[in-house]
């Protein structure tokens, strides 16, 4: 019974967290540092719950824990690098923009960009094999489960935000 208990509430948290996730998503500039940590904080402790980790698997957690919070910290970075070329350019009209463009210090950014993201998720990756090695199958379902929520989610938030962007066109 208590184990039903857990997994319908566990459940729910899935359930929901893709909301709360899509509508932070698109204010998480407007959110302050704190309330993005906190954030950040809620969400690892949902992934934490989902595993409902046994005690010898609780010892692997702080790497996957730090590894979470290193890629929200160096996606920060990213943001506001990407904020800051913008700001140099807010006041400059669109015509403006378009004229002066540098299409390969574009490229350059974006693929230097690219390769953070990339070694971000290679940290991360490493830092959750030991401990995914250890996952019990309904631990490794609940783990599928809530990644294929995050990520049908993402999926959303970008259609929403393709259309809204199609409207202001």
């Amino acid at each position: 019974m208590k184990k039903t208990v857990v997994l319908g509430t566990t459940a729910l948290f899935l359930a929901a967290s893709p909301v709360a996730i899509a509508q932070t998503t698109s204010t998480q500039e407007r959110l302050s540092p704190a309330e993005q940590n906190q954030l950040t904080d809620m969400r690892i402790d949902l992934v934490k719950a989902a595993l409902q980790l046994t005690p010898e698997q609780e010892k692997l957690w702080p790497r996957v824990e730090s590894a979470i919070r290193s890629n929200v910290e160096d996606r920060r970075a990213r943001v506001a690098k990407v904020r800051e070329t913008v700001g140099k350019r807010a006041d400059q009209n669109s015509s403006e923009v378009l004229k002066n463009r540098d299409p390969i210090a574009f490229l350059q950014r974006r693929s230097e960009a690219l390769a953070q993201r990339s070694a971000d998720l290679d940290k991360l990756a490493e830092a959750w094999q030991p401990l995914y090695k250890t996952l019990s199958p309904e631990q490794r379902q609940r783990m599928g489960a809530l990644a294929t929520l995050v990520l049908h989610d993402m999926s959303d938030v970008i259609d929403r935000r393709r259309a809204q962007s199609e409207d202001e066109d």
